[in-house]
């Protein structure tokens, strides 16, 4: 695997294997590498000559200082992960090296509404941080494949209207969310959760299955509510949001198809989220 902290020197090195005619999958992640992340690297190994990932903790898609500052961090772990899935090229740039001139100087694409609802709501600023500095590590690593997990299935939508609003040559391709054996979405946050919250939590992947089970036999403001109960059955949680929307709009559905139910939940400080196709 080939380590990569310059910008400059990364884009030379992939500029010249498409010369060669090789494709190049990215990754690009905050670190603290999971199965969930470790499915992305292989997806792009299977279908790529060339797998990149990014590590960096992107300062600007924090609205909050205290989240940014106590992220998980372990680089070391982290390259011996991509090691082991042989993963070509790890990148892992400072914030100098992604933002040189500042990070004030970003003019984020008109994406619509998708923005304002669900974790644009509740995270003011967030979107606008993520599309930064995927755009930014899209002009470094102009990949041929971008691979993203569903489990944030509204960044995906986000970035793919991007994507399509640049007009960059890069297909978007949506992961499917790994779980831990409770239904648990896997994610870096789940590092500051204990044992124990961890293992109530598999209530919130609960309550997005009953959803999905019941879809058809009850309202969507009975599912919600339904849901929302089962949720609220969580020792020490506090439920943020439960929504069913389209998936197409990210609003509330004008018909029973193409529905995902979404949510946020508090548990002992660490926020989660986590989805299910409808």
């Amino acid at each position: 695997m080939i380590k990569f902290k310059s910008a400059y020197h990364l884009n030379k090195y992939i500029q010249k294997q498409k010369k060669l005619g090789k494709t190049v999958g990215f990754i690009p992640t905050m670190g603290t590498l999971h199965k969930g992340h470790l499915s992305l690297i292989q997806a792009a190994k299977n279908e790529c000559d060339i797998a990149v990932c990014s590590v960096f903790v992107n300062p600007t898609q924090f609205n909050n200082a205290v989240d940014l500052e106590k992220y998980p961090r372990n680089i070391d772990a982290d390259a011996i992960l991509l090691e082991n899935m042989a993963c070509d090229v790890l990148f892992n740039p400072s914030v100098k090296t992604i933002y040189p001139d500042g990070a004030d100087k970003f003019n984020a694409p008109e994406v619509g509404d998708m923005l304002d609802v669900l974790e644009g709501k509740h995270r003011p600023g967030h979107f606008q941080g993520v599309m930064q500095v995927i755009s930014l590590l899209l002009d470094i690593i102009d990949p041929t494949q971008l691979y993203m997990g569903l489990k944030d299935f509204q960044q995906f939508a986000i970035c793919s209207k991007m994507v399509e609003l640049q007009g960059r040559a890069v297909e978007m391709r949506g992961m499917p969310t790994v779980r831990e054996a409770n239904g648990l979405a896997m994610s870096s946050r789940n590092e500051r959760v204990s044992a124990a919250a961890k293992n109530r939590a598999g209530i919130i992947y609960e309550s997005l299955q009953l959803v999905k089970d019941n879809l058809g036999n009850y309202s969507i403001i009975e599912l919600k509510k339904m849901a929302k109960k089962h949720i609220n059955s969580l020792e020490g949680g506090e439920l943020e949001y439960f929504e069913i929307v389209s998936q197409k709009t990210l609003r509330e559905p004008e018909k029973n198809e193409g529905l995902i139910a979404l949510c946020a939940v508090w548990l002992e400080g660490i926020r989660l989220i986590d989805n299910i196709i409808l």
